[in-house]
């Protein structure tokens, strides 16, 4: 039950107010959610909370015995990072209806950590503002929290009735602990919360933000210099107490984290993290159903550079190809009705952008449209009901100015929990329809049904999807035309044995055939995994892949209606972790995988330290080889054969990263990156109606490949308040491509830092502005 508080709080950790010492009611008796699930807290770590409220935010204290206070962890970290630290949490359900919690984590050493939490993800990328602090005592230590009603939501109501629990960590023993009990058997999480009464009569301020923000860059390479200076506005508008508009005007993501560039060999394109803070932040609404793919918005020009290259007159070329398009501008509205009802509208536009042509006779220039004006729109609504169960209706929208290509992708999903939370039906129906210059529609279909509790579960799943489904010009879809079935069986201790604090086997088949010919893709698999973790904490995953028929894929010929045979494979894994409470930590995970054709193998290293020097500092490395020795793939297309190259392709990933936390609001980080791979032919073939290679001896163009990327960053970031953030950031970064191989690590280092380097600095200010705050002040 919440207090009304009546006196100023300050969130200083002490806790030593009238407001936390006089007649607040304590929740306690906290009970183990993990490893040992059920088992209460022992009174040497009794943990005490309590809340209070008023208009403009809730309050809670949490007072955390240990009898062993100098052994609390207390790792500094940067904001959104775990590290070794102990930590409490606080997850509110506004709506009270299990379906999504705001979660608010401190660490001992008062570092913040929030996300939006659904029964599949924990979404970190969402930032609130909020405040906390924390004190070390004698006995253990204390948090102090202020959460403003502006970073969650809930109901217009006079009396609030919200889904609660909170949770303490205690880092060296690996436990977890929640207030109301989390019982293991049950799949579902949120539904367990406990329930927070109280809050009445709140008349909440007016929700309106404004984060303006300037940055500076000066950036050189071999042949150039540039100095850009820029400056735009965020804002945030609360519609009412559920609903919230974000907008975007002149955006800047000049500082945003660095793609990490490969040698894609893949029929397909590479699928890149999303990095900026406006696509990433409060977009769970747009991400049901997997039909938004955010890098689409602002990305790649829909003309590539090889079909600009293709109409040119034999005295021209490029000379210039944006690879990006420029964002002008976004907006997004979300929020839920008191009776459930999930709104999320986003639109974004992005503007016309331009080839640049030169005639080589003349030196005259022209352009050539290569991404017309743009308009994106994303629409979901997602009603839940029952605590545990939704329905959810999206349509994503892509508009071209001109006679440029439209898209329109609507979908139904739905995902159904019995009471008891022991049974789920979910399943989604979804129709594309493109207009270009040949207008098609598709279909996409799935259906599953599982048993979600209990030590034994199981799942089975079935998909189909049309030949002519076509989501990728908001989303991102790879593999069409095909129908697969899919089961899981999974067996788990619910509690620790006298070997292991977690285990979990499970058991996979999934079989997908091609619609057309009914053959089976390469895309299935037979598959046992067993994942565990040791009394000592050390974590290991073994997984076991086999495949004991012939499969094809329909892809790598780069022709509709063309395939290649895959013969048999067998392949396997084993992930291990160290305890990561220790100040030297290892991870490394072999792998391998062997087809049932002669030399025809490949293996993977992944391996890497950690060293945490103290609290502040620490350092990693981890290096990444792959070598695929006989690989066969496709390297041209000619007037009538589609040719195949059997090849040995080699991968080198070495990332160096490094953090300095000053304190709780200023850290320093590394980030290194070297990669380096190369494509090596032996042979070349032609490809056969029935899959497979015949012997070429007349192809010899060169179609190796050796590639070479490098990118550093070092930055400093300063919340020097809520909200508010100083970035300074130095990068540079270099790549290189060519068809002549060299196998020699050093030349390959050499070769990329003598290459044109490109070198950034750049400093950010953002600053967080209430308008309450203004208001009061004036």
């Amino acid at each position: 039950m919440a207090k009304s508080k009546t006196k100023e709080l300050a969130i200083d950790g002490k806790i030593d107010e009238d407001e936390w010492t006089q007649n607040t009611e304590v929740a306690s008796n906290f009970i183990m959610f993990e490893p040992d699930n059920g088992k209460p807290i022992s009174e040497n770590k009794k943990t005490e909370v309590k809340v209070v409220y008023d208009n403009e935010a809730i309050y809670i204290s949490a007072v955390m015995y240990d009898d062993e206070p100098d052994k609390i962890q207390r790792e500094l970290t940067e904001r959104d990072v775990f590290g070794v630290a102990d930590h409490f949490a606080v997850f509110i359900n506004g709506f009270n209806d299990g379906q999504q919690d705001y979660r608010f984590y401190v660490s001992s050493t008062g570092v913040q950590m929030d996300c939006l939490a659904t029964e599949e993800t924990e979404d970190f990328t969402w930032d609130a503002i909020w405040q906390s602090n924390v004190k070390l005592t004698s006995f253990g230590w204390t948090v102090e929290m202020k959460i403003p009603y502006a970073a969650i939501r809930f109901p217009k109501s006079k009396k609030q009735i919200w889904g609660i629990n909170f949770m303490r960590e205690i880092k060296r023993n690996a436990q977890k602990f929640t207030w109301n009990h989390i019982d293991t058997r049950i799949g579902a999480v949120l539904t367990q919360s406990g329930i927070l009464e109280g809050i009445e009569n709140i008349n909440t301020p007016t929700r309106l933000f404004l984060i303006p923000y300037t940055s500076a860059y000066y950036q050189k390479d071999n042949f150039s210099a540039d100095k850009t200076l820029k400056a735009g506005l965020d804002i945030k508008y609360g519609i009412n107490d559920a609903f919230t508009l974000d907008a975007i005007l002149i955006p800047d993501f000049g500082q945003t984290k660095f793609d990490n560039a490969i040698l894609n060999l893949q029929p397909f394109e590479q699928k890149l993290d999303e990095n900026r803070p406006f696509f990433t932040e409060g977009t769970n609404l747009f991400n049901i159903g997997n039909l938004f793919y955010s890098r689409r918005i602002g990305g790649n020009p829909i003309v590539s550079k090889e079909e600009v290259e293709s109409g040119l007159g034999n005295t021209e070329s490029i000379s210039e190809y944006p690879n990006t398009v420029k964002l002008i501008n976004g907006l997004k509205i979300s929020g839920r009705t008191k009776n459930g009802l999930g709104i999320g509208f986003l639109n974004a536009v992005t503007e016309k952008t331009f080839a640049t042509i030169k005639n080589t006779d003349n030196n005259n220039t022209r352009t050539e449209v290569i991404e017309p004006l743009t308009n994106y729109n994303i629409l979901v609504l997602d009603q839940r009901f029952r605590q545990n169960s939704s329905v959810s209706f999206i349509n994503t929208n892509t508009t071209r100015n001109g006679s440029f290509r439209d898209a329109n992708i609507t979908g139904l999903v739905f995902d159904l929990n019995t009471k008891g939370n022991t049974y789920n039906l979910s399943g989604d129906f979804k129709y594309s329809s493109i207009n270009d210059s040949k207008n098609y529609n598709g279909i996409k279909s799935f259906i599953n049904f599982a048993k979600t509790s209990g030590k034994y579960r199981y799942l089975f799943n079935g998909k189909y999807t049309s030949k002519n489904f076509d989501s990728n010009d908001l989303g991102i879809l790879f593999y069409t035309d095909y129908y697969s079935g899919f089961v899981n069986t999974s067996y788990r201790i619910l509690n620790p044995t006298k070997f292991f604090n977690t285990l979990k086997i499970e058991q996979e088949v999934n079989l997908d055939v091609d619609n057309s010919t009914n053959r089976l893709q390469n895309t299935s698999w037979i598959q046992t995994i067993v994942t565990a973790t040791t009394l000592k904490l050390f974590y290991f995953q073994l997984g076991i892949n086999l495949l004991p028929f012939e499969t094809f894929d329909f892809y790598e010929p780069r022709q509709t209606g063309r395939f290649l045979s895959i013969p048999r494979k067998f392949s396997a894994y084993l992930e291990m972790e160290s305890n990561k409470n220790n100040n030297l930590t290892f991870d490394i995970t072999p792998s391998v995988e062997k087809f049932d054709e002669n030399k025809r193998f490949s293996y993977r290293i992944y391996a890497g330290p950690k060293y945490r020097f103290n609290d502040k500092l620490s350092i990693g490395f981890y290096t990444d080889y792959t070598n695929e020795r006989n690989n066969i793939g496709w390297v041209d297309n000619n007037d009538t054969e589609i040719i195949f190259a059997k090849r040995n392709v080699s991968t080198l990933q070495n990332n160096l990263t490094g953090k300095y936390s000053i304190n709780n609001k200023m850290t320093i980080n590394l980030n290194a990156r070297y990669y380096w791979s190369y494509s090596s032919n032996k042979n070349f073939y032609n490809l056969e109606d029935n899959g497979h290679l015949t012997a070429n001896n007349s192809y010899n163009t060169n179609k190796n490949r050796n590639f070479n990327s490098w990118n550093f960053d070092l930055s400093y970031s300063w919340w020097f308040a809520p909200g508010s953030q100083l970035s300074l950031l130095y990068r540079n970064y270099s790549q290189e491509e060519t068809n002549i191989i060299q196998r020699n690590l050093n030349k390959n280092i050499n070769s990329i830092f003598n290459a044109n380097m490109t070198n950034i600095f750049s400093i950010s200010l953002r600053y967080f502005i209430d308008y309450n705050s203004v208001k009061t002040k004036f």
